[in-house]
């Protein structure tokens, strides 16, 4: 899934969902979107509401967006499994250590990846994965000092 629309995110992790709860064959993504969504009980309900993939979340109403942060799990996944931004793993590793939890852990790069795309949409500027490796390693633990 390469650059999808926010419709076409929207449907695969609704659809993966439904093939999981009809126990139908998966396809290697589609696992993983679904031990992520397993992860998230809060969101099951609106996964299984085909009225949710039209739905917004903004956040001045003080929700999460839950097709946003599946998402954005997914991403993380994908990084994960091949070490990029370099370093990332590394400091993925370090966050379990120190939460003792993978899914915390999770949840601290995604916190990460958050505010490096944030700066990068503020400033105009391409994604610093550096920054980005950078914010998770200070999450850890292992930088004193937060990114900028």
């Amino acid at each position: 899934m390469f650059n999808p629309s926010r419709d076409q995110a929207r449907l695969f992790l609704m659809d993966a969902w439904r093939k999981h709860l009809d126990h139908q064959i998966l396809t290697p993504l589609e696992t993983v979107a679904v031990e992520l969504i397993g992860l998230h009980p809060e969101y099951h309900a609106i996964l299984e509401d085909p009225e949710s993939a039209d739905r917004d979340f903004p956040p001045e109403a003080g929700q999460i967006n839950p097709f946003l942060h599946l998402s954005l799990h997914l991403a993380i996944a994908e990084q994960l499994s091949i070490d990029q931004p370099p370093g990332l793993r590394a400091a993925f590793e370090a966050c379990c250590q120190r939460q003792g939890e993978r899914h915390a852990a999770l949840h601290d790069v995604l916190e990460a990846l958050g505010e490096t795309l944030w700066t990068a949409q503020r400033h105009g500027t391409p994604l610093d994965g550096a920054a980005y490796v950078a914010r998770v390693r200070q999450r850890a633990g292992l930088d004193p000092a937060p990114v900028t």
